[in-house]
């Protein structure tokens, strides 16, 4: 394991039901991933929680009073900062396709009905919790990246400043500036040959 994969961030589970009983099976078959697992009994409060930190998956049961999965689920992807969350919907309605129909048109990654193949949920959540973590590790990446290009940026403005003030005489510092720029440009590289 990478050392980026090793100290992310914890990928955080949200699990959204208005009873009990739901949550508290969702724990018990989630708990083995070692991942924080967050509640919320409606969507009011599920909105509150993705909107105070991020999650890897949000769990989300279709049937709850006040706002339902599925406005919750629309309200989800419809802001900037959530709008990436993979959205499981978890059901005990099977027999209307309707409800699968308008899950994913909501933006659902998947759709579960109760009772659910506690392996499958496990699995399915697991590819998420992976997603989420090499999405970090590119942003990380990213990020080390940009900063590299604003060092290049400043070290060239440098550059031209000097060539600039002093003409063609004093070059010894320009050959050491590009020489800054070149060792930053060869890790670059080899960061994305690895």
């Amino acid at each position: 394991m990478s050392t980026e994969a090793t100290t992310a961030d914890h990928a955080s589970i949200l699990l959204v039901d208005d009873m009990e009983d739901n949550l508290v099976a969702l724990e018990a078959v989630l708990g083995s991933l070692n991942e924080p697992l967050v509640r919320a009994r409606s969507g009011e409060e599920a909105m509150k929680a993705l909107l105070r930190q991020r999650f890897a998956v949000v769990l989300l049961d279709v049937r709850m009073p006040g706002m339902d999965g599925f406005e919750t689920a629309s309200n989800i992807k419809r802001l900037d900062q959530t709008k990436d969350v993979p959205i499981i919907f978890l059901t005990g309605t099977d027999n209307d396709a309707g409800y699968a129909f308008r899950g994913y048109a909501t933006g659902a990654a998947d759709y579960l009905t109760k009772p659910f193949d506690p392996w499958v949920l496990r699995a399915k959540v697991t590819v998420f919790l992976e997603l989420h973590r090499k999405n970090q590790q590119l942003e990380h990446m990213l990020a080390r990246e940009q900063e590299h290009f604003d060092e290049l940026s400043l070290r060239l403005a440098a550059v031209e400043r000097q060539l600039a003030d002093r003409g063609f005489d004093d070059m010894t510092d320009v050959r050491r500036q590009i020489a800054r720029m070149e060792e930053i440009l060869r890790e670059m590289r080899r960061r994305r040959s690895v």
